[in-house]
């Protein structure tokens, strides 16, 4: 009981009074102007409003010759990342430049905005953080609107149906003078905003304003104290400033679901049905003014619609049936697919609706650390509870996915694989940023095609479920997955696509057997003073060998010549040519010189190729000790066994394996040696 309480106390703290008030604020109108008076970016357009909301968050500029910048607002900061976007920065950045003209007014606020992308490109995704951030912004002092309603005899309130700007209640002729007056000493305010008044009325304020003025005797400044302005707080569950629309069956659309629609029952109380008080106003339109309004795929739209989408973008007004041209104030996004796209480029009739679109291109993602963020939000220890994910698993899933993407590279002798690494930052020899930024301009449709996150995603579900026997998620479970679904890939018709993704599995098949055949080699070779010992040996014969010296040797104490067995045998692991053995030699010298003149010393870490090479050498001479290939022999001596658990214990301690995944890797590289197909690199 007392647990309970002070739960619901701790719950009852964090819901101020103060702030309840502060966002359910209502006044007078001339309160309202003392507001605009001081903070005059109430008054803002829905775009000047949506791009503040962006740039408050934040941006870092990324590094690189393009000069992008990514914005905070797209990492999801408010939930956590549940719904960060990653990897677009250039289409996000372009989004975010469209959305500064409009809020500047120099064109593109008379634009439907277009989201174009195959499926599952995050389209949707960017649709939802604008609207979600919308809402919190309205109830920030940064983010603050305010709209009004009429004071009924009664004491009740009719509020504005359009939820519209209570500035707009100043008649045209009085604009300038109050202006000038909200304008008077703004010079000196922080607030860099000047107020603007544009529209009119919507049907019902005019009717209403009209009524009033007359017992009024037409003086508007009687009118306005019958007037209630209130903070306007946005929100898409209460439809209030964020409309969504999804077209359906073209038998059941209708135009008065975007603009409003005659209340039938109300018409027999009012008269008539032009009077405004018969009327609901509220179809998207009317819903998302002051705010956003999202339209699903927005090329399947009904012909019918396209004058209400056309007159809404660019003259920011609608027509409600039986009323004049009504002003609206909205952010219009829209998003499609590329076939969608393709039909709208090749139908006349949709010429209307090309020349007032900007098309925002949201690709798949192309680089592969972006790839793995997408998955790991979904796929990680908080989330999948029980289930250990093998080293890998998620990393050779979204290599899979992004080679999808990826079109074949031109440059002779550069592989799909390497291309993906250039594309994610590794460094390979004979490419520059200028390459890289080639390849990818001679990739114009480059993640505009390709498999789905979403498939990825499911196919990695598919495999948590269905090996439920095992504590475990390996890579080779997600691959089956990947590959057995294919077959059943609504998206993929075309066999010589599906014969190509097949292809790309056994790619990343082979990367993943390179990758840990590797940390194997690693683990194994470990030993860190016997490393430390070859490294010393290996420096010693080389500086006796460039010096043109003798070695002593250890055992004996007597002068011989420098080994030249043991320095090639470490310089063969990382493919040095008999004829590049001096140069090698002297290169290793010079900096051991370069680092000793900083009163730096050297160890075998200290040079990430060399480390390589003694590692490699150490794994050679230990893995027949160790008898590796006994792993997969059922008999196991104890000497044996102590060894291969001392490298189990290093894989799980410096790797990331737990028990199941350290055995599943060592059996599985040993049963590679064991057939004799080790290449050691």
């Amino acid at each position: 009981m007392g647990t309970g309480s002070s739960l619901l106390e701790q719950i009852s703290a964090r819901h101020r009074p103060d702030v309840f008030r502060q966002e359910h604020w209502e006044g007078t109108f001339e309160e309202y102007l003392e507001i605009v008076r001081e903070t005059p970016r109430v008054t803002r357009t829905s775009y000047e409003r949506l791009y503040d909301m962006v740039i408050s968050y934040g941006s870092t500029p990324v590094e690189g010759r393009e000069n992008l910048v990514q914005y905070k607002f797209f990492d999801d900061p408010d939930t956590g990342g549940r719904d960060a976007i990653f990897g677009l920065t250039r289409p996000l950045m372009e989004l975010v430049n469209v959305f500064k003209s409009a809020a500047l007014k120099y064109g593109s606020e008379r634009r439907v905005l277009l989201l174009h992308g195959p499926v599952g490109s995050s389209k949707s995704t960017i649709a939802r953080l604008l609207k979600r951030g919308l809402e919190r912004y309205s109830t920030t002092d940064a983010g603050a609107l305010f709209t009004y309603g009429w004071r009924n005899e009664d004491g009740t309130v009719t509020w504005c149906p359009m939820r519209e700007e209570p500035l707009h209640l100043i008649p045209v002729t009085d604009r300038a003078d109050v202006l000038e007056f909200l304008h008077a000493g703004q010079a000196d305010k922080k607030d860099p905003y000047f107020a603007e008044i544009s529209g009119d009325l919507c049907p019902l304020c005019r009717f209403m304003f009209n009524e009033k003025l007359k017992t009024a005797d037409g003086d508007w400044t009687k009118v306005v104290k019958d007037v209630v302005v209130k903070r306007l707080i946005l929100s898409e569950q209460d439809r209030i400033g964020i409309g969504t629309f999804q077209p359906k069956d073209e038998k059941n659309q209708d135009s008065t679901e975007l603009t409003g629609d005659i209340n039938y029952r109300k018409i027999a109380e009012y008269g008539s049905d032009s009077d405004p008080r018969a009327f609901n106003f509220d179809g998207e339109f009317n819903v998302a003014n002051r705010g956003l309004i999202e339209f699903i795929e927005v090329l399947k739209l009904d012909v019918a619609f396209l004058y209400d989408l056309l007159g809404a973008s660019q003259e920011h007004k609608i027509k409600p049936k039986k009323f004049a041209q009504t002003d609206i104030d909205t952010v219009i996004i829209g998003h499609t697919n590329e076939p969608e796209y393709r039909k709208l480029q090749s139908n006349e009739f949709m010429e209307a609706l090309r020349d007032r679109t900007v098309k925002i291109d949201v690709p798949y993602v192309t680089k592969l650390a972006d790839e793995i963020g997408i998955y790991e939000k979904d796929y990680n220890p908080k989330r999948v509870r029980g289930k250990h994910i093998a080293p890998h698993t998620i990393q050779i899933a979204a290599m899979w996915a992004v080679l999808t993407r990826l079109e074949e590279p031109k440059h002779a002798g550069l592989s799909l694989l390497q291309k993906l690494k250039l594309y994610n930052g590794k460094t390979l020899a004979g490419f520059t940023m200028d390459n890289i930024e080639q390849l990818k301009a001679e990739a114009k449709a480059e993640g505009l095609h390709g498999i789905s996150p979403r498939y990825v995603q499911d196919k990695i579900s598919n495999a948590l479920v269905s090996n439920a026997a095992s504590t475990g998620l390996n890579p080779f479970m997600v691959l089956n997955e990947l590959e057995n679904g294919l077959k059943h890939h609504s998206l993929i018709a075309n066999e010589e696509i599906r014969d190509k993704y097949s292809h790309l599995i056994a790619v990343v098949k082979e990367e993943y057997t390179d990758i840990v055949k590797n940390e194997v080699q690693r683990a194994i070779a470990a030993d860190e003073e016997a490393l430390t010992r070859l490294c010393g040996n290996y420096i010693d014969n080389v500086k006796a060998y460039t010096q043109k010296e003798k070695v002593r040797n250890k055992f004996t104490g007597q002068q011989e010549e420098p080994d030249e067995r043991l320095m090639r045998s470490i310089e063969e692991r990382i493919d040095i040519p008999d004829t590049r053995k001096d140069d090698f030699r002297r290169e290793i010298m010079n900096y051991i010189g370069a680092l000793s003149l900083d009163g730096k010393s050297f160890n075998y870490k200290t040079n990430e190729r060399l480390q390589k090479a003694i590692e490699l050498k150490l794994f050679e001479d230990q893995k027949d000790t160790i008898k590796l290939t006994s792993l997969v022999s059922k008999v196991v001596d104890a000497d044996t066994q102590m060894k291969i658990d001392i490298v189990k214990g290093r894989l799980v301690r410096d790797y990331g394996y737990n028990d199941e995944s350290a055995t599943d890797v060592l059996q599985y590289v040993a049963s590679i040696f064991a057939r004799g197909d080790a290449k050691h690199k």
